[in-house]
């Protein structure tokens, strides 16, 4: 792997691609710099080298230009805090402010370019755009593994301007060996928790997993078609009828595999989407017509933990119900206690899968209990499904 390990930066100028979609509340404060501060090891390594840096990145989704609420201004100070350099800022990722800075840019010194996004040219893996971008340094580097498996002129078209100097950041390289473990060389027995809302979202990794899996739990809305699926009554919980055919082949599938499937036994539900809602358990399946289930009921904690803490390797994937309500947060609760027992009692090997996993792990103050949490939900769940990424690609090439 090409790592930036590989490269001595002194008097060169490192554009490196980096994931600084953060979120922003409406005063434009940060409310989660984890990103941000996942990239500090790579620009580190670079300006102590004797190199400068020229970061690019988007925000947000913006609507085909320039909007104030998306500019990457925001982030400004707070990145030059972290990195105690003061940043200096580009108000457009290419035209004649973006090229003067950046020639002017002397060792030690960091440039950030405005939004990436501002330009359709970007997500349309323009060939024009990325080399006017490419002109811009000496040396390529990806470390935004959380963009890795789109094809944007920024993320795997630009690489082909560097052939003989691009490189991974520490960031990606850790992503990638983190996920080949867990695809390739994953310790028995190993168990994937999925969640989230949709069946649709995780078919082609829950059947990729099933290939390598001894346990599989599904919890989150998914469950309720698969309760639908099996003669069930959900109530008004989330139901995806177009794949309950789907449910019962994937239950067929994990039989056949030998894969010990496990399903909620019991749900928690509510009178409405509502956390002051009036709340109640029954069993999984039994839920009254104009009630839905939020989150796993506690016999279902307690089958699901008893798997988690026996494995050698997690793979955690959504959360178990509506953790961002408190009164419907004590399912993925239970199960992130559940995942941080297993790594340290049965020193497992545990990769939280980015996304709502992530926020979870985040929300409950346990990211430092798990083995690795992953920058990159979309981008993992497409390595994991056996997918190429286009931007690890773009540098293996």
């Amino acid at each position: 792997m090409k790592t930036v390990d590989q490269c001595d930066f002194k008097d060169k100028k490192a554009l490196i691609r980096v994931d600084f979609n953060v979120p922003l509340d409406k005063d434009f404060t940060i409310t989660d710099d984890k990103r941000m501060r996942a990239a500090l090891p790579t620009i580190t390594k670079i300006l102590n080298d004797g190199g400068s840096v020229i970061l690019m990145s988007h925000l947000g989704r913006p609507k085909g230009g320039p909007e104030e609420k998306y500019s990457l201004k925001h982030i400004l100070a707070d990145l030059s805090k972290m990195l105690n350099v003061e940043v200096q800022f580009a108000d457009d990722c290419i035209g004649a402010q973006a090229t003067d800075k950046a020639k002017d840019l002397k060792a030690g010194q960091v440039l950030l370019l405005e939004n990436l996004r501002f330009y359709k040219e970007e997500e349309k893996g323009d060939k024009e755009f990325a080399g006017k971008l490419a002109k811009l340094g000496d040396v390529y580097v990806n470390d935004a593994f959380g963009t890795a498996h789109r094809a944007h002129a920024s993320t795997s078209i630009i690489a082909q301007f560097f052939p003989a100097e691009k490189y991974f950041g520490y960031l990606m390289a850790e992503e990638l060996k983190n996920a080949e473990k867990i695809n390739n060389n994953a310790d028995k027995p190993f168990t994937a928790i999925m969640g989230g809302a949709k069946v649709s979202d995780k078919i082609l990794l829950i059947e990729s997993l099933l290939e390598k899996v001894d346990n599989l739990i599904i919890g989150g809305g998914m469950a309720y078609t698969f309760a639908k699926a099996q003669g069930g009554e959900i109530g008004t919980s989330l139901l995806e009828a177009d794949r309950m055919e789907l449910c019962l082949e994937l239950l067929e599938k994990a039989k056949a595999k030998g894969v010990n499937l496990l399903l909620p036994v019991d749900t928690v539900i509510a009178d409405k989407f509502d956390n002051e809602a009036e709340k109640k358990n029954v069993d999984a399946g039994q839920i009254p017509a104009d009630w839905m289930g939020l989150d796993i009921g506690p016999k279902s904690v307690a089958l699901f933990a008893e798997v988690i803490k026996n494995s050698k390797t997690l793979l955690w994937n959504g959360p178990m119900g509506v953790f961002e309500m408190a009164n419907f947060e004590q399912g993925t609760r239970a199960i992130a206690d559940a995942v941080v027992a297993g790594t340290k009692e049965n020193d497992a090997f545990s990769l939280i899968g980015g996304g709502d996993s992530a926020a979870a792990i985040a929300k409950f103050g346990l990211e430092e209990e798990v083995s690795y949490v992953s920058t990159g939900g979309g981008a993992l769940l497409e390595y994991m499904e056996g997918k190429e990424l286009p931007g690890v690609k773009a540098i293996n090439d």
